[in-house]
């Protein structure tokens, strides 16, 4: 017996002990003991509410769509999940039509993800975040075959993760001076800017607090002198970097930039997938990789090793998303430079346990294997 095939038997040997209940967004709750040796694929739509509006440069909302998704493999349930903010041209329609068209029965072996991802590929192009929540469940599942946590099979410390930044968005003084009070557990506070008015957001932060800021200004400085304007004056104020400060098609101006800034300028809307961080290089100082974007875990890994190799820092974001996704994220964690995995905490309806923050850091869970999370009923 390989070694692999060893650690299949000895992981079902478990599944009476360790076989989670489903999810309350799924119709009925089992217990998964069929042994069937085939993928088995289910999907559900889920909205996330917002503790508050989420507003952006160009945007505003007070919900994330979003796609609950499990496969099931001879008892064990893999789980993952699609986050659809409109940015990134996804919806529920697209996503439940893409995982519609997957027939995972076809496949025998789960560990074959590589050759899954060619398979999802083939289908139909784009669709990153309805891939991604494929993917998570994916290594969620093969994690619990190999009874291991994810970061662990990579070979990473969970100790050298980062602490995590907590988001403040665009919104009135009075506002931004409650969500600086919420975010008082966390160390760094990451800034969304982007309007006429983002002096005077920063400087309702600094009454209140000196902790490191991060800026996100998803796009909305358009003119360079501006953003290097921005970014010397940024650097005065205890700022780390600034993520995306101009419009993803200015490359040659965001270079400019780059050159001359006094802050890392890092890539977020301009980078999706692994051809792009090649793309990023010059450009850009370093790359925010979201598995949303990047088609989930499987390429989120070996973006941020090409980045490495690149010489270039490595963020790891998230979207607006239930524990699944953000613990699904955080196993990378200990590869990273910055991490702003707060988007399980800007909702009121998490329907996971798993990564937590404690005294701002991200902290994986030790003791669960795959990506460490465990549904939670919801009322």
């Amino acid at each position: 017996m390989n070694r692999r095939n060893f650690l299949k038997a000895a992981g079902l040997g478990l599944v009476a002990a360790s076989s989670p209940i489903s999810l309350s967004a799924f119709d009925t709750p089992t217990r998964h003991t069929a042994r069937s040796g085939k993928l088995n694929l289910s999907f559900k739509t889920y909205e996330l509410q917002l503790r508050h509006s989420f507003n952006l440069a160009k945007s505003s909302r007070t919900t994330t769509p979003d796609v609950q998704v499990q496969i099931e493999y001879d008892g064990l349930i893999g789980y993952g999940e699609a986050s659809m903010p409109p940015y990134l041209g996804e919806s529920v329609e697209s996503v439940t039509k893409f995982l519609g068209m997957l027939d995972l029965s076809q496949f025998s072996d789960p560990f074959r993800i590589e050759e899954i991802h060619e398979y999802m590929d083939s289908v139909a192009p784009d669709n990153r975040a309805a891939k991604a929540s494929v993917d998570i469940a994916l290594h969620d599942l093969t994690g619990k075959i190999m009874q291991q946590p994810w970061y662990k099979i990579w070979g990473l410390n969970p100790d050298k993760a980062p602490d995590t930044s907590f988001t403040i968005g665009i919104d009135t003084a009075e506002v931004v001076r409650q969500k600086v009070d919420e975010a008082s557990p966390y160390n760094v506070l990451k800034v969304k800017m982007g309007l006429d008015n983002d002096r005077e957001l920063v400087e309702v932060i600094r009454s209140k607090t000196d902790r490191p800021i991060c800026v996100d200004a998803n796009q909305g400085w358009d003119d360079k002198y501006r953003a290097l304007e921005m970014c010397n004056w940024l650097a005065e104020r205890n700022c780390l970097f600034v993520e995306q400060p101009m419009p993803k098609e200015m490359i040659d101006e965001t270079a400019w930039l780059r050159e001359r800034s006094p802050l890392p300028i890092i890539a977020d809307e301009f980078l999706q997938r692994l051809p792009d961080v090649a793309r990023a290089a010059g450009a850009y100082d370093g790359i925010n990789i979201k598995l949303m974007k990047s088609t989930g875990m499987h390429e989120a890994y070996k973006m941020a090793v090409l980045a490495r190799a690149m010489g270039m820092k490595v963020m790891l974001g998230c979207m607006t998303e239930t524990s699944c996704g953000v613990s699904a994220a955080s196993q990378l964690a200990p590869m990273v430079d910055w991490a702003d995995l707060d988007g399980n905490l800007l909702i009121t309806n998490d329907c996971f346990d798993g990564m937590k923050i404690v005294n701002g850091k991200v902290t994986i869970p030790r003791d669960r294997p795959g990506i460490g999370v465990l549904p939670q009923m919801q009322g």
